[in-house]
């Protein structure tokens, strides 16, 4: 999972091997997201890919937040795949 900063954002696109994948995903994140209560704007798009933003609302820009949630979404990721982290 790569995530990129572009307009202030951190950004990330994930392909999953089906739709049904994809929803398991993205409601992964959005228990992850209640946990932090730091909430991504997702999208699934053409089924099976994820696109995420994340970044604090209040601010429009990337703070320490952002940074912990693209972590926990980083490592739910790696679970869902089967994989273990590096980190």
């Amino acid at each position: 999972m790569i995530w990129r900063e572009i307009n202030g954002k951190l950004c990330s696109e994930m392909k999953c091997q089906d739709f049904k994948e994809a929803l398991l995903f993205l409601n992964e994140i959005g228990a992850i997201a209640e946990k932090l209560n730091h909430h991504p704007d997702i999208k699934i798009h053409s089924y099976r890919f994820i696109s995420i933003e994340v970044y604090t609302h209040d601010s429009n820009s990337i703070t320490e937040k952002d940074h912990e949630l693209t972590k926990a979404i980083h490592l739910c990721w790696l679970n869902i795949q089967g994989l273990d982290p590096i980190y």
